[in-house]
């Protein structure tokens, strides 16, 4: 890269999707680079801001406000604005590729055009402007440098709504840069920096100036100087820079220049207006004229060829109808033999009638018969491609193949052409036949199990967005990861269909319910329903918990998630031992022995227990009863 305007971005894909393929150009804001549009599988050219610019949050706010307004203009000779975006601090903008020449290009290699040449190049940009202006859209920049001619020979102005995103930055720009811009700026964008439709027409003016003279209105050697001269001085007329001319592009500059904004045409389809109606009054010899009064013929340069086929009338020296020629052609003409000396005057004369007759038989036959014949594009819509190519050969046009995808007409059937049905062109004119793929549509990926991130990036791949995002419980999915889609797997949409997503928040939480002290059947059967496992198998004696309730709990509090597992310990009441028999025992011995054996003893005296002996015990003996449990004696 030339300039070092930023590092170079060849081989980069930017945002995902732009493949840059090589270097075009450098400019005052930004680098321009042709790419590929991945996605659509088409050529773009990516106009690539300067880093400086890039870092000015005012700048990429203006620039992309503006650069949706330009989008919003469709125009046969607008530049089109396809896409906006910023990678890695890459501010970009995706605009249509326009092989050719810009309008400097030309006028360096041409020098002074001649009248038709010009206004057939100012016509379609009039058309342009006066598009823009309609929709409320002012280009603020109009100059020879966003004039291109495509190859071929459609005339397209570049950067609409661009130049007031970047009006901040041009009095800071390099000289060379700034010089071009300021030679085109109206006295009121310099004294009060606004601008309206009549701005771009002063604009237009001047481009149409310097287009019949080959030179700038104004020059100077630094940018003050002149805004000067824009301001303070009155736009020369082209006959004051090359001799005689007709005066009806005098007053056409003159009208279009003046200093007061209310003094020049109220927009571009104004001027347009008088611009055609200056062309219609203009002889042909007027029209082929150039600066110094040669024409063109006399001059040995050939006219810039521009396509005239809609609205504008033939460049000098282009047959009447069908002229798609794109180059400005640039050699000399042999010069007209000199004075023949006599003695050999009658032959050099004769074979001169000759030549000149075999040239006009050519030139009719190459205009009648010949490539240069007329022909009219046939009607081939809703047949096959290979039907539609010998529906062209036989109007003598060849076929270019373009697939793209179409919601009515079938698959492999034509859609359209360009040109479309019924326009007359050249014998030879490629035609662009656009064939159906079909539907458009995309199948939902399958996504279960993948994260959210990764879910958005196929879709995304897969020409699909995402759309609502809900989050569900499960307890297979693990948390953060699709379970479903909706659509489901596999169902064809739309591009740029929504797809809706659930995601896992992973298993349930289980308020887990204490259930100590109560019936362990109850507990089971509750634990149970809320989906936990439970383990009631360790039972043990207690004092406390009555038989079949539950000792303990783990875990008793908390929550858990369904499977996992809650133990309860169950009492099997408490534990039972045998009474001894004490029977027949003296009173003192029972006592010790039930004592021993854990038990409490109670003495009932018969008869005032004079013996001492026991006579019955109850519980009986042998029984099974709780430690602690009151044994009743009868003593005699």
């Amino acid at each position: 890269m030339s300039s070092g305007v930023t590092e170079s971005l060849v081989g980069r894909q930017l945002d995902g999707r732009y493949r840059v393929l090589s270097h075009i150009a450098d400019g005052g804001m930004a680098t321009v680079y042709l790419a590929l549009d991945t996605r659509l599988e088409r050529e773009v050219a990516l106009k690539v801001m300067r880093p400086g610019l890039a870092q000015d949050d005012v700048f990429v706010s203006r620039f992309r406000r503006e650069a949706r307004s330009a989008a919003r203009l469709s125009h046969p000779n607008v530049v089109a604005v396809f896409d906006q975006g910023q990678d890695d601090g890459h501010i970009f903008l995706a605009m249509e590729y326009v092989p050719g020449q810009t309008l400097r290009d030309v006028m360096r290699a041409e020098g002074p055009l001649t009248a038709r040449a010009a206004l057939d190049i100012l016509d379609p940009v009039l058309q342009a402007l006066a598009a823009a202006h309609r929709a409320g859209i002012i280009h603020r920049d109009v100059k020879p440098e966003n004039v291109i001619l495509r190859e071929d020979g459609v005339v397209k102005v570049a950067d609409f709504g661009l130049a007031r995103a970047v009006t901040t930055q041009t009095t800071t720009s390099q000289s060379g840069v700034l010089l071009g811009t300021v030679a085109y700026l109206s006295p009121e964008q310099v004294e009060r920096g606004i601008a309206d439709a009549r701005s771009d027409v002063y604009a237009a003016g001047l481009i149409l100036f310097e287009m019949l003279t080959g030179t700038k209105a104004f020059s100077g050697d630094t940018p003050i100087h002149v805004a000067y001269q824009h301001v303070h001085g009155s736009v020369p007329v082209p006959s004051s820079r090359g001799g005689t001319g007709p005066p009806q592009l005098d007053a056409l500059v003159a009208h279009a220049t003046a200093r007061d904004p209310d003094q020049r045409p109220a927009d571009a389809a104004a001027m347009l207006a008088g611009v055609r109606q200056a062309r219609a009054a203009l002889t042909p010899a007027e029209l082929d004229l150039r600066a110094g009064g040669t024409t063109a013929e006399a001059a040995g340069v050939s006219t810039v060829a521009v396509d005239r086929t809609t609205a504008l009338p033939v460049a000098a020296g282009a047959p009447s109808a069908g002229h798609t020629s794109a180059t400005t052609v640039v050699g000399p003409t042999p010069q007209p033999p000199a004075p023949p000396a006599r003695r050999r005057g009658a032959g050099r004369w004769l074979l001169q009638a000759l030549l000149l007759l075999a040239l006009a038989g050519a030139g009719a036959w190459y205009l009648v018969a010949g490539p240069g014949a007329p022909t009219t594009v046939p009607r081939v819509g809703g047949l096959t491609y290979e039907q539609a190519q010998q529906s062209l050969a036989r109007a003598h046009l060849r076929a270019h193949r373009v697939d793209q995808f179409d919601e009515k007409v079938p698959k492999d059937v034509v859609i359209s052409t360009d040109p479309v049905a019924g326009k007359q062109v050249g014998r030879s004119t490629a035609v662009d036949v656009a064939v159906s793929k079909g539907q458009e549509r995309y199948a939902v990926p399958s996504l279960a199990g993948r994260t959210l991130a990764e879910a958005r990036a196929q879709l995304t791949q897969d020409h699909l967005t995402v759309g609502k995002v809900t989050g569900a419980y499960d307890e297979k999915v693990a948390e953060g990861q699709v379970v479903s889609t909706s659509p489901a797997e596999g169902t064809p949409l739309k591009r740029g269909a929504a797809v809706a997503l659930v995601v896992s928040k992973g298993p349930q939480p289980v308020p887990v319910q204490d259930f100590t002290g109560k019936p362990a059947d109850q507990a089971v059967k509750a634990l149970e329903a809320a989906g936990l496992t439970v383990d009631a198998s360790k039972e043990q004696y207690d004092d406390t918990v009555p038989k079949g309730s539950v000792i303990s709990q783990a875990p008793s509090t908390g929550t858990l998630h369904q499977g996992d597992q809650v133990t309860l310990v169950v009492s099997k009441g408490p534990e039972l031992f045998a009474v001894p028999d004490v029977q027949g025992k003296q009173e003192d011995e029972a006592r010790k022995i039930l004592k021993d054996a854990g038990f409490d003893v109670k003495v009932d005296r018969f008869m005032g227990g004079i013996f001492g002996t026991v006579r019955s015990q109850d519980p009986g003996a042998g029984s099974k009863q709780p430690k602690g449990t009151v044994i009743t004696l009868v003593v005699v």
